[in-house]
């Protein structure tokens, strides 16, 4: 289960996150007052009447709102026993605390992305190409992590290559090796530094001619 407990720290946090659902798919006023009041009520219990006395809403309004919750995934109805064993259906909003969850997550690799970019251009002096933000991309989408790509475009630019290419054989013999991250990098390097008296410096290294 993904971690949600962020969106029950504070009411007006939850709530801006509701209003921000109910812009981005549209919701009805009505369909957005059932979502404030499944969220809010202590009694989940699905019972048309009384929502509808309690909202002043019509019951066929209620109803009409409360299946296009169901059809966008926002709610699901949960089979459970009351007080008195008898069975009932109560509302979940699960479906769609996972639903903002997924995309609070997306938004912030989205911003890594974005990050590693202006990095690149940093690092390079100039400013990467479409073709490189393609290549820069299919890195990550390989499993690079953001680390290990920063980490072989760093020692790229020490070594004065400003050539993604070249950047794209570090990564390659570094997958080759096994490595996931700058920690495992420089421990391999270590190793086999190990017999010499010289300190091991990362950048020092030609990966490329290693054939261990």
């Amino acid at each position: 289960m993904p971690n949600i407990e962020f969106l029950t720290e504070k009411r007006f946090t939850l709530a801006t996150h509701l209003i921000q659902v109910a812009v981005e798919n549209h919701l009805s006023l009505v369909e957005f007052l059932l979502l404030m009041y499944f969220e809010d009520a202590e009694d989940k219990t699905f019972n048309v009447d009384k929502i509808s006395k309690i909202l002043g809403i019509e019951e066929k309004d209620v109803l009409v709102s409360f299946n296009r919750l169901l059809s966008l995934n926002f709610i699901e109805l949960e089979a459970c026993k009351d007080e008195t064993n008898k069975c009932c259906e109560v509302i979940s909003l699960e479906p769609l605390y996972r639903n903002i969850y997924e995309k609070k997550v997306k938004k912030q690799e989205e911003k890594k992305k974005e990050t590693i970019f202006d990095l690149f251009q940093k690092e390079l002096g100039r400013s990467i190409s479409p073709m490189e933000y393609e290549i820069i991309n299919a890195w990550l989408l390989k499993g690079f992590s953001e680390e290990l790509v920063l980490g072989a475009l760093k020692e790229a630019v020490y070594n004065g290559v400003s050539s993604l290419r070249y950047i794209d054989k570090i990564l390659y013999e570094w997958q080759k090796k096994g490595y996931h991250n700058m920690t495992e990098v420089e421990s391999g390097l270590t190793n086999r530094r190990k017999e010499s008296e010289v300190s091991p410096k990362l950048f020092d290294y030609n990966w490329l001619e290693d054939e261990g």
